[in-house]
């Protein structure tokens, strides 16, 4: 693993768990509590300065979301009852909640801080775990996401001056609202490994989708089939991510690491172990430094197994964003497992990992047609590649 040569910090107070849609709901806030608990317990805090998270006000909010979007979030969190099914809110997904203009505020302001950290140079790399709200569009809610605290990170450090960006999502869905957003932007390139969207929520995101007529080959999405597990994933990403990357020269690398790729997710259909996903982090860590001075903002994102997947995963992350890595075989300490009891009547896991050898199989030694996972990758290298003046073939 690379060393750190610089802070690390990570985004956090409280009140993020403010952003809460109910009992009801899978997003429950509870999974960033115990995360932050775990990663204290298991002393990632102690080398990460824990930086407060400030509220993002209208005009930051507005950068990337319409002004209307953002009246309609703070009037339906204001007046009982109230929805506005136009900007999505008040459905399934995304239910009203009582403030919930300044709940979802204090996660952009969050991720916001995040990239300030790191374009000013005060940290090397920065988290926020409360983030990575992916699927929210300019004018409306969508997909438990009521604003894009990812998109309007990238924004501001397009604004400040970057002149190229990546952002590599490795969630279970395909990161939309994203990719829609700076789908007409060269300066940003957004890469997405997500479950097909034949298969699942939002139904978008496949290979062919490859960017506005200005920006060609700056959407990258890699659709993968259901059942797709450690191996079939890391094989994917290795087989895109790097070389794009490397081509592109991002001057920061931003990251959204929803953990619902995992085997026992309960809203998707891939097969990943904590191990498959830990090894995913330590090689964007490994590509930051490679390809942009080690500048790193990660965020999280979906996952919905709160207790047996999230807070490993993302403690395994704010590990990796901190410069030292846990091992996976670390156990988890007794006293956050009798949180876990105390506070969700479950039992946690043991150790920090599922007891998974994430192996992979590289590209270059090449692939097999018959296969889904290898049509799949080998679709988005040809349809990509070629933009960027790359082979697509092994």
């Amino acid at each position: 693993m690379v060393d750190c040569a610089g802070p690390a910090t990570v985004v956090f107070d409280k009140t993020l768990t403010e952003y809460d849609f109910g009992p009801a709901h899978p997003m429950s806030p509870v999974r960033v509590d115990l995360t932050m608990r775990l990663a204290d317990e298991l002393g990632v805090l102690e080398h990460l300065r824990v930086v407060p998270a400030p509220v993002a006000d209208d005009d930051l909010v507005a950068t990337v979301h319409t002004r209307g979007l953002i009246e309609a979030v703070t009037r339906c969190g204001t007046t009982p009852g109230e929805t506005d099914l136009e900007h999505g809110l008040g459905t399934d997904d995304d239910p009203v909640f009582e403030g919930m203009h300044l709940a979802a505020a204090h996660v952009v302001g969050a991720t916001a801080e995040a990239c300030r950290q790191v374009w000013s140079g005060e940290s090397l790399h920065s988290a926020n775990v409360a983030g990575g709200l992916h699927h929210a569009m300019p004018d409306r809610a969508s997909g438990f996401c009521i604003y894009n605290d990812v998109a309007v990170g990238i924004q501001w450090l397009l604004d400040q001056g970057a002149e190229r960006v990546a952002y590599v999502d490795v969630d279970v869905h395909h990161g939309d609202g994203v990719e829609a957003i700076f789908y007409d932007d060269p300066r940003v390139l957004t890469i997405s490994l997500h479950e097909t969207g034949q298969m699942l929520f939002p139904g978008t995101g496949f290979p062919d989708d490859t960017g506005g007529p200005d920006a060609e080959g700056t959407a990258v999405n890699v659709a993968l089939p259901p059942g797709t597990g450690d191996g079939g994933w890391l094989r994917a990403f290795h087989a895109v991510v790097p070389p794009l990357l490397r081509e592109f020269e991002p001057q920061v690398l931003v990251t959204q690491h929803g953990c619902d790729s995992h085997m026992e997710d309960p809203l998707a259909h891939l097969m990943l172990s904590v191990d498959g996903q830990r090894a995913a982090y330590l090689a964007l860590h490994e590509l930051a430094h490679e390809v942009c001075d080690g500048r790193w903002v990660a965020t999280g994102g979906g996952g919905y197994a709160i207790v047996d997947v999230v807070p490993r995963a993302w403690t395994h992350l704010l590990a990796i964003v901190s410069g030292r890595a846990l091992a996976p075989d670390t156990p988890t300490p007794p006293q956050w497992r009798d949180h876990v009891a105390t506070v969700t009547g479950r039992t946690a896991p043991h150790r920090m990992t599922d007891g998974r050898d994430p192996a992979w199989r590289d590209w270059s030694l090449g692939y097999d047609p018959a296969t889904w996972l290898d049509r799949a990758i080998h679709g988005t290298r040809l349809a990509v590649f070629p933009l960027h003046g790359l082979d697509p073939f092994p």
